[in-house]
């Protein structure tokens, strides 16, 4: 079976909504079905997909899903916030600033752009909108501002692209600290410049920034200390070497748990059966994803696809600038239609040979590849974050996805600097 007619039908499949997973499934059992001289039977799919998910750095994504949503429960995002609201609430734009902030420091902890959408938009959209904040726009700021949550380490889109590319996850960790705060400046500056273009009710920030102020900065700053000690510890285990990723993850679990239950006493032990529910629900699609697209990429590969595309690539473009403009619109497309695990496992193997072959170090095409991803979660048809947010206001996604175009440009500002300026990625490294 030619690979085009593969691609056609997975994307067919995608089309008419049949979940990724299964269309993986489908596409990568097709060519053995079509053609019995093909060498990829049934037995070799399945013990790929096993063996796709026998992986230690893979451990550290249900971890990561777990505390996050143990530290969502645990109100951990009302404290962030309300230490960066009480610093930035007075200034023009202080409020909607705050969430991005917060966002940033929540997915420092979650790794998950879904779950910091989820965490920091279900208790910040409703105070922004009470100030006066339109709805639409407080719910895109969130949106877009949760994307920021797999390109701040810890995040698992660089585990996963660590387990296809072989590159130290702990790099790339490393590498993502400098583009997410460029991202989160610029998505700032964009807030400060819509809201003295639109307004705000100062009385109405005022007031809730004087209910901060009357508790005192000793009381925000002690209601917040554990909150804000969160991400401290979880990269402070990592590049002390004290523990590597998979073990943080577990460390952050069980300081989530601990802080939850002893400090804020937010979570009591009755909760923890449904936090582990809804932990379980929330990372068996994820897993079902990471098994089928590694049976997938096993038949790419010996479809020679990977050689193809770069083959392809190389022979019609020929400046290494049009080449990366190629390969980051592709992924832009990329990002549109398919989610984000899938994605990595499936085109590292085809993209990376290409930029490495072109001099380009394996982690800044990470951290490259992960930033064009996160535009995926906020643009249709698949953008998750859109529908998370959606699902917390009963906005349209055809609004927030409008209104959040002028945010999803400073994302793609900072995605040309990262692919044509390595010293940003790659600085800490």
């Amino acid at each position: 079976m030619p690979a085009v007619i593969l691609f056609i039908i997975f994307a067919v499949g995608l089309v008419i909504a049949i979940p990724v997973s299964i269309t993986l499934g489908i596409t990568s059992v097709l060519p053995s079905v079509c053609d019995p001289s093909f060498t990829v039977g049934a037995k070799y799919l399945i013990r790929a997909m096993f063996g796709g998910l026998d992986s230690f750095p893979l451990l550290a994504v249900p971890m990561f899903v777990l505390s996050g949503i143990i530290m969502a429960k645990g109100g951990i995002s009302r404290k962030l916030f309300d230490v960066f609201a009480y610093f930035l609430g007075n200034r023009t734009a202080g409020m909607p600033c705050a969430v991005v902030v917060t966002c940033l420091f929540y997915g420092a902890i979650s790794g998950s752009a879904p779950a910091t959408v989820a965490a920091v938009g279900s208790m910040t959209i409703p105070i922004l909108t009470s100030l006066g904040y339109d709805l639409t726009f407080t719910t895109s700021l969130v949106a877009v501002a949760g994307g920021l949550g797999v390109i701040i380490p810890p995040s698992i889109p660089f585990i996963m692209y660590g387990m296809a590319s072989g590159s130290s996850v702990s790099d790339l960790f490393l590498a993502g600290i400098i583009p997410g705060l460029m991202i989160g400046g610029l998505l700032m500056l964009y807030t400060i410049f819509y809201c003295r273009r639109n307004g705000e009710d100062k009385e109405k920030i005022r007031a809730e920034v004087k209910k901060l102020h009357d508790k005192g900065l000793l009381k925000v700053l002690k209601e917040s200390f554990f909150s804000i000690l969160s991400p401290v510890i979880i990269l402070g285990c990592i590049y002390s070497g004290i523990a590597s990723p998979t073990e943080a993850a577990v460390i952050s679990v069980f300081y989530a748990l601990f802080i939850s239950m002893v400090f804020y006493k937010s979570i009591r032990v009755k909760d923890i059966w449904n936090i582990l529910v809804e932990a379980v629900k929330t990372f068996t699609p994820i897993l079902f994803i990471l098994a089928t697209s590694t049976a997938f990429s096993r038949v790419l590969t010996l479809m020679q696809v990977p050689q193809t595309v770069s083959g392809f690539i190389s022979s019609n473009f020929h400046n290494p600038v049009i080449i990366l403009l190629v390969i980051n619109l592709f992924l832009l497309i990329v990002g549109m239609i398919m989610d984000t695990t899938p994605a990595i496992l499936i085109l590292t193997p085809i993209l990376l040979p290409i930029v490495t072959n072109m001099g380009m170090d394996p982690v800044q095409f990470g951290a490259l590849m992960v930033v064009n991803l996160a535009i995926g979660f906020v643009t249709p048809p698949i953008g998750v974050n859109l529908f998370v947010a959606s699902s917390l206001t009963d906005v349209p996604v055809t609004l927030i996805a409008r209104k959040s175009m002028p945010m999803i440009a400073y994302f793609l500002v900072v995605l040309l600097l990262i692919t044509f300026v390595p010293a940003i990625s790659l600085a800490l490294v």
